[in-house]
């Protein structure tokens, strides 16, 4: 596996030998001081260019970065809205385990967007027209405390939602269960969650994508009952998993309203409880 080093001396050998790249910058976990560093972060790179065309009509200019094991064109999926005149990107594995997602784009959009990132770290300006950046910082992902609508409106969808994982589960129709749980059940949960490492934290971290760091602010048990909420296709461990969920979630929530001032809704939750229960020994 090439070296940290030998990929960014390729990197920047690269466009400093290619008079079309004006400059180089750099985004993603390896600008952020936070993340632990390990061999499979990604380098996340920018080739600041005049064009963007005759780097996406070269099929074989990308070979310069070494031998691809597979690799991803997202501007060309159907699906992905592009503005391929202003950037373009490929998402290349190697065979040797190193991964560069390489975006080139124009000076133009880079000038209107380049701060929007705060994780941006200059690699190389060979004219120096790219503005002066603060040092690199993931403040922009910081958890942020929640308004009162928004805690109560996460309650509501939360305890709402219990009620089409119940019908589900009585009906046993277990893709719709796994559905409803993950991506709109327990995204509730981990957002209630998320607001308490907030608070833990005066509102000073990001738990990262797909909150994958936010083992970090929880105590060991309430990891051990989050992660108790997984379940597979068998239907006792589901609704046993659920209602894991439901205990986990109400007293997030109620922690999260006192340190607040915010009224947790007792009654919501109990009518919604007493609703996944009734159902369960329906299905019993």
């Amino acid at each position: 596996m090439r070296t940290e080093k030998e990929m960014y001396d390729l990197i920047l050998g690269i466009a400093e030998k290619d008079d079309r790249i004006r400059a180089v910058y750099m985004n993603g976990s390896r600008t952020n001081p936070n993340v632990p560093k390990d061999i499979f972060q990604d380098y996340d790179i920018v080739y600041v260019v005049e064009e963007t065309k005759s780097f996406i009509e070269d099929k074989e200019w990308i070979k310069r970065f070494g031998e691809v094991l597979y690799m991803q064109y997202p501007d060309e999926n159907p699906n992905y809205l592009s503005d391929k005149e202003n950037s373009y990107g490929w998402l290349m594995q190697f065979t040797d385990g190193n991964r560069i997602d390489l975006t080139v784009k124009s000076v133009s959009h880079v000038m209107q967007h380049i701060k929007d990132d705060k994780l941006c770290k200059i690699l190389l300006d060979k004219e120096g027209i790219l503005p002066p950046l603060e040092p690199a910082t993931d403040c922009g992902y910081w958890i942020t405390k929640p308004s009162k609508e928004q805690y109560l409106a996460a309650c509501n969808e939360f305890w709402w939602c219990t009620n089409n994982i119940a019908k589900g589960l009585w009906r046993q129709e277990m893709l719709y269960v796994q559905d409803m749980a993950n991506f709109i059940v327990r995204m509730q949960l981990i957002t209630m969650l998320n607001w308490k490492a907030g608070l833990l934290t005066n509102w000073s971290v990001s738990t990262g994508k797909s909150s994958k760091y936010l083992c970090q602010w929880l105590s060991e048990e309430e990891w051990k009952e989050l992660t108790a909420t997984y379940f597979d296709c068998n239907l006792e461990n589901a609704w046993q998993a659920v209602f894991r969920m439901c205990e986990l979630f109400q007293n997030t929530a109620k922690y999260v309203g006192e340190q607040l001032g915010y009224e947790y809704n007792q009654e919501e939750g109990a009518a919604a409880l007493h609703f996944l229960e009734h159902t369960y020994e329906m299905a019993k």
